[in-house]
């Protein structure tokens, strides 16, 4: 097999996986609820692997002086975990909740650093940041907790729909390249 084959076919698998994305950004975006669930759910099997992980590395360091916070924090985060996965909904709206605090955080820090940089080129761009970052913490942080069901699934398919896009796209140019170079040279 040519080099050129195995690259179309990694092509093609990779314009599969494209609209596969972009079909699964769509019903996240159709289905917000369902999909921030998803997210949830995922977030909180995190969290117990995470807590897990955390008792593995303490008991490997049992004869260490102060492990006991090791054993403390793996607790906290099985707890969690599993809390999350027992009430699902609540644990989006906190979510959801934590998501807007993070947004008007970040948007904060962005205006300190576009107001630092305001003499080199591109500051304008970190102020656009903050001013995204605070736009959408305004609209998650006002409609909270009514808004909970639906911003993180909807966002999160948002962000796997121009993700699968954005891959496609780069398929299709690896396409016409792969194409290009193929073809013979005229004369």
């Amino acid at each position: 097999m040519s080099a050129f084959s195995d690259f179309n076919r990694e092509i093609r698998w990779s314009m599969v996986v494209s609209i596969l994305m972009i079909l699964a950004g769509c019903l996240a975006i159709i289905v917000p609820p369902i999909s921030g669930i998803a997210v949830t759910l995922f977030v909180a099997w995190l969290l117990i692997l995470s807590g897990v992980a955390h008792w593995a590395y303490t008991w490997d360091r049992r004869q260490q002086p102060g492990i006991w916070w090791g054993w403390l924090l793996g607790v906290l985060f099985v707890v969690v975990g599993i809390r999350m996965l027992m009430f699902p909904v609540a644990a989006l709206a906190s979510l959801t909740l934590l998501l807007g605090i993070y947004l008007l955080v970040n948007a904060g820090l962005e205006f300190s650093l576009a107001f630092r940089l305001r003499r080199q080129n591109g500051w304008g761009w970190v102020l656009v940041d903050g001013l995204v970052s605070l736009a959408l913490a305004v609209l998650i942080l006002h409609r909270w907790p009514h808004n909970a069901l639906w911003v993180i699934g909807l966002l999160v398919g948002f962000s796997i729909l121009f993700a699968g896009i954005s891959r496609f796209m780069l398929s299709l140019a690896a396409r016409h390249t792969a194409k290009s170079l193929e073809e013979p040279a005229p004369g």
